[in-house]
C-alpha cells in the first residue's frame, strides 16, 4: 500500500506519542465512516483541548487530516460531502497498520529517521537559525517578542495546512479539464502569441515570453467575461436590490462545495431572503461564476493551473487573496489580481489601498513562501506589525511542511525549487519603489465596501489623481514623414500609432499624460465598454500630451476624432491647449480641425466629466462608450501634420 507523505511524517514520532495521535485520528475517521449522515462527525473545533494538545503539536498529524479530506473552516475542520470517502479509508488504513504493528512490538512498518524540521507550535529558534531565512535580508533579526498564545499559534498554523491542502485541488486532471471547457483557450492562446510576435517586432530584444502575454489574455477574459462580482444580490423574486444583513444556515449541498458561510441577501421591497453560499470549491465556482475575492483568486488560480501556467494561491492576513504567476522567460514570480484585472503590481496594496500588512504567504502544489516583503515598500513598519506568531516558529513550521510534501519530488526538482526561492530571497532585499499603476485604489466592489475596507485610495495619496505622465514624442519614422497619427479602439482596449508601422500600445491609461477619478468600465451583461468617473466622485478628467519641439518640429494641422455620451444632467467637455490657448471641441464621434494649434509644437487634449444624477451619477458621463464587438472602430483619433520649426 502507498503511503501518504503525512502519515510517513506522522510514523517519525517517538512510538508513544504517534500510539496517542493515530488512536484520535482512526476515531475521528471511523466515525464518520460509520455515521456518514451525522454532521457532528464531520467537524472538529480547532479549538477543541483534545485537539490542540494531542494533535495540533504532533508531527504529521493535522496533514492527516486534511489528506483525509478535512478542509478548514474558520473555527473548525470539516470533512465536506464533496470529499471522498476512499481517500479517507486509504489514510485510515495506512495508520491502522501502522498502529497494529506497534501494539504488536514489532518493528514500526515506516522509516522513523529524524525529520528535517518540526513542524509543532514549540520549534525553537536556533534550530529555525539553521534553515533558510524568510525575513527580509536588509532587516535585523526582531528583538524577542511577548510569548505567542497557543491559540493563536494553532490558528495560524491550521490557516497554513488548510491553504497548503486546498492547492492540490488544482492538481486534479479531471478538474482542471472541466476548467479548460470553460476557456476558451484556443483564442486566447493566440491572441498571446499575436502580442508576443507584436512585442518581438517592435523590440527584438525583447525579454517576456509566451506565459506573460498569455496570463494577460487569461486576467482580461476573467474579468470581463467570465466571472462576476457579488455585493449584494439582485432579489430572486423582483428582482429589487438586496442587503446583506445576516447569515443562514448552510444545507448539505452547501457543505458539500465547502460553503461553510450563507448570506441573507434580505430584499426590502417584497422581504425575501436571498441566499449567497461563499463556496469555496473551484469546481463549483466553474459553475457559479460570481463572488468577491475569495471566489474570484480560488478560480482564476484553478483556470490558470488548467491552461498551464505555474500558479500559487496567495493569502494575505489582512482580508484579501489573489494570484502569482511563474515567467519563466523572467526567472520570477508575477503578482496578478483577478478582481483588478492588475498584472506585477505588487505594491498596489500597501501603497494603492493603503493596507497595513503583516503576513503574505503563497501556496503551490510543490511548497510555501513567505513573500510579505514582495509586496512592501516599507519593511520595517511590516516587521513590527507581524506580532501573531513568534518569527522563528513561523519559519520553522513552513520548512516542516516543505519538506514533508516535498519528499517524493526528485533531486532535480527540489535542485529547481531551491534556485528559484534563492532569486526571491534576494529580490526581496532591496524594498522597491511604487510604480504609477500602484498608486490607485481599489476598483472591484461597490463604493460602500471599498471605503468600509479602507481601500479607495493610498494611504499616503492626498487625493484620486495619478499622473501617468505619457508624453508623444515623435520617432524617427514619423519624424522623417512628418505624421503622428494614433488612434484608440475602447473595446481592444488599445492605442495603434498608426504612423509608426501600426504598433500597438496595450491599455488605455498608458498613453495618458494625467487622469483624476476615471477608470475603464465593462458592462459585461450590455456588452459595452467606456471610461467613466470612479464612484463616488463628482468630477473626473484626463488628457493626452504631444511635444514635438525636441525633434524640432512644429505644427502643420490638426484634426482630433472623439467619442463621448452623456445621460440625464452628465457632462463632457472637450478642449485642447496650447500654451495660454485654449480651444474647445465637440466630443459627438466626428473629426475637427482645430485651427488654434497650427505653429505650436506642444499641446495637450483634455476631457473633463462632470454632472449627473442620484448614486449611479458617475454613469452619466461616458468617454468612447462602444460595444465589445466593434472591435474595427475607433473610439479616438488624432492625426498631426508636422513642418520644420
Amino acid at each position: 500500500m502507498a503511503v501518504s507523505p503525512a502519515v510517513t511524517t506522522l510514523c517519525e514520532n517517538p512510538n508513544e506519542v504517534f500510539l496517542d495521535a493515530a488512536k484520535l485520528l482512526l476515531t475521528y475517521a471511523d466515525n464518520i465512516l460509520r455515521y456518514p449522515n451525522e454532521e457532528k462527525y464531520r467537524s472538529i473545533r480547532i479549538g477543541n483541548p483534545t485537539f490542540s494538545t494531542k494533535l495540533l503539536p504532533i508531527k504529521g498529524a493535522v496533514e492527516c487530516l486534511f489528506e483525509m479530506g478535512f478542509e478548514e473552516a474558520e473555527t473548525h475542520l470539516v470533512f465536506p460531502r464533496s470529499a471522498s470517502v476512499e481517500q479517507l479509508k486509504i489514510i485510515r488504513e495506512s495508520i491502522a497498520a501502522e498502529r497494529d504493528q506497534r501494539l504488536r512490538g514489532g518493528q514500526p512498518v515506516q522509516p522513523t529517521a529524524q525529520a528535517t524540521v518540526a513542524s509543532a507550535p514549540e520549534t525553537s529558534a536556533a534550530a529555525a537559525a539553521a534553515t533558510t531565512s524568510s525575513q527580509p535580508l536588509t532587516t535585523p533579526p526582531p528583538a524577542p517578542s511577548q510569548p505567542t498564545s497557543l491559540e493563536s499559534s494553532m490558528s495560524f498554523f491550521v490557516t497554513l495546512q488548510s491553504n497548503f491542502q486546498h492547492v492540490m485541488l488544482y492538481e486534479n486532471p479531471e478538474l482542471q479539464q472541466k476548467a479548460r471547457s470553460s476557456i476558451p483557450h484556443q483564442q486566447l492562446t493566440s491572441a498571446a502569441e499575436d502580442k508576443l510576435n507584436e512585442a518581438k517586432k517592435a523590440d527584438p530584444e525583447c525579454k517576456l515570453g509566451f506565459e506573460d502575454f498569455l496570463v494577460l489574455e487569461l486576467l482580461r477574459w476573467f474579468k470581463q467575461d467570465f466571472f462576476s462580482w457579488v455585493d449584494s444580490l439582485p432579489c430572486s423574486r423582483c428582482g429589487g436590490k438586496t442587503q446583506n444583513s445576516s447569515s443562514l444556515s448552510p444545507t448539505a449541498d452547501d457543505l458539500r462545495w465547502g460553503a461553510q458561510r450563507v448570506e441573507n441577501h434580505y430584499c426590502q421591497s417584497c422581504q425575501l431572503s436571498t441566499r449567497f453560499p461563499r463556496y469555496n470549491n473551484p469546481e463549483k465556482l466553474l459553475e457559479t461564476r460570481r463572488g468577491r475575492c475569495g471566489e474570484w483568486a480560488n478560480c482564476f488560480t484553478m483556470c490558470c493551473r488548467a491552461m498551464g501556467l505555474e500558479a500559487r494561491y496567495i493569502w494575505d492576513s489582512t482580508d484579501h487573496v489573489w494570484t502569482e504567476i511563474y515567467s519563466v522567460a523572467q526567472r520570477r514570480w508575477l503578482h496578478c489580481d483577478s478582481c483588478e484585472n492588475t498584472c506585477d503590481k505588487p505594491l498596489l496594496y500597501e501603497v494603492g489601498w493603503g493596507k497595513k500588512l503583516a503576513y503574505i504567504l503563497a501556496f503551490s502544489k510543490d511548497q510555501v513562501v513567505d513573500v510579505t516583503w514582495r509586496y512592501s515598500c516599507k519593511h520595517p513598519e511590516v516587521l513590527s506589525r507581524r506580532t501573531k506568531v513568534q518569527e522563528a516558529w513561523l519559519l520553522h513550521t513552513i520548512n516542516g511542511l516543505n519538506a514533508s510534501r516535498q519528499q517524493s519530488l526528485s533531486p532535480d526538482k527540489k535542485k529547481v525549487l531551491t534556485e528559484r526561492l534563492l532569486v526571491e530571497l534576494v529580490e526581496f532585499i532591496s524594498p522597491k519603489k511604487p510604480k504609477p499603476g500602484e498608486l490607485g485604489g481599489r476598483n472591484s466592489g461597490s463604493l460602500a465596501w471599498r471605503i468600509a475596507r479602507g481601500e479607495t485610495r493610498g494611504a499616503d495619496e492626498g487625493s484620486s489623481t495619478q499622473a501617468t505622465a505619457f508624453v508623444f514624442t515623435p520617432t524617427e519614422k514619423e519624424k522623417s514623414d512628418r505624421l503622428l497619427h494614433v488612434r484608440y479602439n475602447a473595446a481592444k482596449d488599445q492605442y495603434c500609432r498608426v504612423s509608426n508601422n501600426s504598433e500597438v500600445i496595450h491599455s488605455w491609461d498608458q498613453c495618458v499624460w494625467t487622469k483624476e477619478s476615471v477608470f475603464r468600465k465593462v458592462e459585461n451583461d450590455w456588452q459595452m465598454v467606456y471610461i467613466a468617473r470612479t464612484e463616488g466622485s463628482s468630477k473626473g478628467k484626463i488628457s493626452w500630451k504631444f511635444d514635438f519641439a525636441p525633434a524640432g518640429l512644429k505644427i502643420k494641422s490638426v484634426s482630433v476624432m472623439a467619442s463621448s455620451q452623456t445621460f440625464h444632467s452628465g457632462k463632457v467637455c472637450w478642449h485642447s491647449q496650447a500654451g495660454q490657448i485654449t480651444t474647445e471641441f465637440p466630443g459627438d464621434g466626428n473629426t475637427q480641425s482645430i485651427q488654434s494649434l497650427c505653429g505650436s509644437s506642444e499641446f495637450i487634449v483634455v476631457a473633463g466629466l462632470s454632472g449627473g444624477e442620484g448614486e449611479t451619477s458617475w454613469q452619466h458621463s461616458q468617454l468612447f462608450r462602444q460595444s465589445l464587438k466593434q472591435t474595427e472602430e475607433s473610439s479616438f483619433e488624432i492625426l498631426i501634420h508636422l513642418e520644420d520649426a
